[in-house]
């Protein structure tokens, strides 16, 4: 696989960042306040036309892969039904908020994919990158491979497995997860996937901080530094999303 590059930061400060804004233009469940729609109802984001303008060239995989998940998703056991009709701002628009942090080449890893969030969103937007979706359940994995042949996703690989399993077999220059478990847990669990340089990050919900705070000691046990917490934007108006990095320091380098 190739490798890209991801600027290291040698501080072991947790901070609370700007807010983030997206500035390229490109040819599980997380805490929201987005309102407790019915199962029935319309989502309210349907035919927006700033949909399709944020997500430009990504725009048709990415209506592909909705339009499958509410085909499919609560049928399959991925989604719960109250889900569908906000599966725009809460799912894929929450999804698509951690791509700033991510390297636009080299490989990306999405440990414990489930519907494929917010991994498939991340391979759409990011055509560049390699993206490694790792799932240990059969039936998910089989609906990861569906998504990836229906929204013809070639810099995809799925793999059946846990993140703990791939230490030594994966490389990677970031990992992204989505509500699978605390950041203490998720950092033993995946800094030894990233190389040097590289970049854990995290969607977490209100508490953030207090997450990354209480993870400091495991965090050190496993190389990270600069843990930060970033409040980020897709479109103006929409919930920001608590995103988390954390670094894999440089061995060698304090």
């Amino acid at each position: 696989m190739r490798r890209g590059s991801v600027g290291a930061r040698r501080t072991g400060r947790a901070t609370v960042e700007s807010t983030a804004r997206f500035t390229w233009n490109r040819s599980h469940r997380v805490q929201d306040q987005s309102p407790d729609l019915a199962a029935n109802e319309p989502d309210p984001w349907d035919g927006d036309p700033r949909l399709p303008e944020f997500f430009a060239d990504a725009w048709v995989a990415v209506r592909t892969f909705r339009d499958y998940l509410v085909e499919e998703g609560e049928l399959r056991g991925l989604i719960g039904p109250r889900e569908i009709p906000r599966l725009w701002e809460r799912h894929l628009l929450n999804s698509a908020a951690v791509v700033p942090y991510l390297p636009q080449t080299g490989v990306v890893v999405d440990v414990g994919s489930g519907a494929g969030l917010p991994g498939i969103v991340v391979a759409a937007m990011l055509p560049d990158a390699e993206v490694v979706l790792v799932e240990p359940m059969e039936r998910r994995v089989a609906w990861l491979n569906d998504v990836v042949a229906r929204c013809a996703l070639p810099n995809v690989e799925v793999r059946r497995a846990r993140a703990q399993e791939l230490d030594g077999a994966i490389e990677a220059d970031a990992v992204t997860a989505r509500a699978v478990a605390a950041l203490d847990k998720l950092y033993r669990w995946t800094a030894p996937l990233v190389r040097d340089g590289g970049t854990v990050v995290a969607m977490k919900g209100a508490r953030a901080e207090d997450e990354l705070a209480a993870a400091a000691k495991a965090m050190r046990a496993v190389g990270l530094v600069d843990g930060r917490v970033h409040e980020a934007v897709t479109i103006p108006g929409t919930e920001p999303t608590r995103v988390v990095t954390a670094v894999r320091r440089v061995r060698g380098v304090r």
